[in-house]
Order: structure tokens, then sequence, then C-alpha cells
């Protein structure tokens, strides 16, 4: 059967064999019942597995808050240790000074008794009171010398009682400054002991809380990752059933919507693609089909999009951008796409439909994906969808290359 003759039955809308479709060729690939099974019982698995670790997940989480309640009361301990030490510090040098400075009294009444002992020695060795009264050069030298003796013995003795005074003193600050370090040096061998049980109790927390979040993560990764292999499972299978359902209806339907005649439209020259960019093109359409995208109406992702957002988005991730590839609308696409005919199509080729066959009134655009097929973004209510090439009325005659 020649093209033109192909081209035109296909125009009237009559069924042809050359768009028969191995249903095994189904380009998604359709896991088996027993294989999504075989997920599910493997997610349910894990499931139970996550379950049985809650215990020690639970187990875990009580020893952490000991540790951590552990860790806080050594906390305090060291903080009331480091005071503790601040004050014996604060004492011991109070203490210190005070010692320090009674023991400078001791030194001064030393000199002071010396100094007295050295003066009697030069009045005459021992010299006492009878002495001094028959040495006595007369009534005034007498009462001189009376007078000097006089005050030499109340100096003597102020002496000796500041000297055992200071003396003593010393001696009490010395036992004070003694205790006051010893206590000092109990403190600080506290704080070493306090801060060493909070570090160690720290280490103990940090170590438990690692260990809790290996386990929590190492579930949570694995059941995510079969529930993500079951889902992938089942959606592929569902994908896989409507394309051998729709591949089977395209090629058993005998009235397909209308397909406007060919008016002699003429696009582009040239085209900008290549078969690597439209193969990734497809891809890209593909894969926001299968992650049931919503469509809204100006969108371009994505996270939605509308019929020539998808376009758009697609043979810009396949690598086309400005100025070479803009964001159009489908009237637009079709005089910037070259001309292809049905039979000549390939996937990554752009379909469009017309409201009454001109290109001002064209208001929707797809890409195909072979075999009769495409990958669309519908409608609000539809969605992103794989479908027949003529499931929409108003198909244009012809495609479009990029």
């Amino acid at each position: 059967m020649s093209k033109k003759i192909t081209s035109a039955l296909i125009v009237l809308g009559i069924s042809l064999t050359t768009f028969s479709t191995d249903i095994s060729q189904a380009k998604t690939p359709k896991p088996t019942l027993a294989q999504i099974d075989a997920a599910k019982k493997e997610e349910a698995a894990k499931a139970e597995a996550a379950k049985k670790a809650a215990a020690v997940l639970n187990s875990a989480t009580k020893t952490l808050n000991q540790l951590t309640a552990i860790a806080d009361s050594a906390q305090v301990a060291y903080n009331k240790a480091l005071k503790e030490l601040a004050i014996a510090k604060a004492n011991a040098k109070a203490a210190a000074d005070h010692a320090a400075k009674t023991q400078a009294e001791v030194g001064k009444a030393t000199r002071v008794i010396g100094k007295m002992a050295s003066n009697a020695y030069k009045l005459g060795g021992d010299f006492t009171n009878i002495n001094a009264l028959l040495s006595a050069n007369g009534p005034q030298d007498l009462i001189d010398q009376l007078t000097t003796l006089d005050k030499i013995g109340n100096t003597n003795t102020v002496a000796l009682k500041r000297f055992k005074a200071a003396e003593a003193a010393a001696k009490i600050a010395k036992i004070e400054a003694d205790r006051t370090k010893a206590a000092q040096e109990s403190a600080t061998a506290k704080v070493a002991a306090a801060k060493k049980i909070a570090d160690d109790a720290k280490a103990a927390q940090q170590k438990e809380v690692a260990k809790l979040r290996s386990v929590q993560n190492k579930l949570a990764a694995e059941l995510s990752k079969a529930k993500n292999f079951r889902v992938t499972l089942e959606q592929q299978r569902q994908l896989a059933l409507l394309e051998e359902a729709n591949a089977v209806t395209a090629t058993k339907t005998p009235n397909q919507f209308k397909v406007w005649p060919n008016k002699g439209f003429t696009g582009r020259s040239t085209i900008r693609s290549t078969e690597a960019i439209r193969t990734n093109a497809v891809a890209f359409a593909k894969k926001q089909v299968q992650a049931r995208k919503p469509y809204i109406w100006g969108a371009q992702g994505p996270n939605a999009f509308d019929c020539s957002g998808l376009v758009y988005a697609a043979y810009k991730d396949a690598g086309l951008g400005y100025p070479q590839w803009g964001r159009l609308n489908a009237a637009l696409y079709f005089v910037a796409t070259k001309r292809v005919a049905f039979n000549d199509l390939v996937p990554g080729d752009l379909l469009f439909y017309s409201y009454d066959g001109s290109v001002q009134n064209i208001h929707h655009i797809t890409i195909y994906a072979g075999n009769g097929m495409m990958w669309e973004a519908n409608s609000r209510k539809v969605g992103l969808i794989y479908s027949n090439m003529y499931s929409i009325k108003g198909l244009m005659p012809s495609g479009g290359r990029v």
C-alpha cells in the first residue's frame, strides 16, 4: 500500500493494519502479579522488622533519657564544685595573706627585743635597780636612773607581750593557712573528678544518641526502599496495562475522531532536534505522566504542566534552549516545527488539535510516543496521561518535528 493511500485512509479515519501493535512491545515494563506480591511481602517484612525494633528503640530512648539526666546532674555537680573551688581559693589567699602579716609582726617584735637587749648590755651588762642606786651621783642622778629603769621595764613588758601575742597569732594563722590550702587542694580534686564524670556521661549520651539515630535511619531507609519498590512495580504494571489497552484500542477503533483534511499548511523547512534529543524529550514526558503530575493551565513544571508547557519542558530538559527553543502556544508550535506525515511520525514528534482545522484555532498539542500513542497534559480533570492519538477530536493532518 502506498504512503499516499495510507495517509488518505488515515485522514478519513479508517482503521489500518499498519497501526497494529504487538502488545508485548509496550515500552513500559510490566511487572507480574507475583513480583508485586513478592514486593508486598518484602515491604511487610520490613514493616514487621521495624515494629520489632520499636522495643529496642524504646529501650534506647529510656537509656538516653537516663544518660541525659546523669549528664545534667554531673554538670550541676561540676558547676557546684567550681564554685566551691573559687571560694576555697579566696579563703586560702586570705589566710595566706593573714599568716604573712602575723609573721611580719613576729619579726618586728623580735627586732624590738633584740634592740632592747643590746641597750641593756651597753648600760652595764646585768644592770639592776641596786646597781643604779649605788652608782648614782647625787639625788638628781638617782632620780634620773630610776626614771630610766622604770621606762626600760615598761618597754620590756610591752615588747614581750606584743611578741607573745604576735607569735600566737602567727601560729593560728599558719594553721588556718594550711587548712585552707588543703581545702583548696580537695576542691581542685573534686572539680577534676566531677568534670570526668560529666565528660564521661556526656560521651555516653552522645554515643547512645548516635546509636539511636543509626537504628532509626536504617529502619526508615529500608522500609522506604521496600515501599517505593512496591509502589513503582504497581505503577509500572498499571501504566503497562493502560498502554496495552490503548494500543489495542488504536488498532481496533473503526470510527476514530475527526481528522481535518490537509489544506497544505507549511512549517519550518529545517529541524533543530536530533534522534537523541527526541528520545530524551519522550522520556521526560513519560516520567511526568508516571509521576501523575497535575494539569495546571500556564504551568511548565516541574510540579504541574499544561499541554504546551509539557512540550516546552520536555525539549528544554532534552537540551534545547533559548533562543533555539522558547515557550510558545500550541498554534505557534505548529508553525515553528517541520510538517511530518502520519506514516513518517517518530517518537518525539508533535501532534496538534484544532477546533475547525485552522492553524489559529489549534488548542491542544501532544508528544508522539510511537505505535499510535502519545504523551499529553490533557486537562485539569484528566491530568497527564498516555493516550491514543485519535482519542481527541480535531487532529491536524500532519505532525511537527522540532
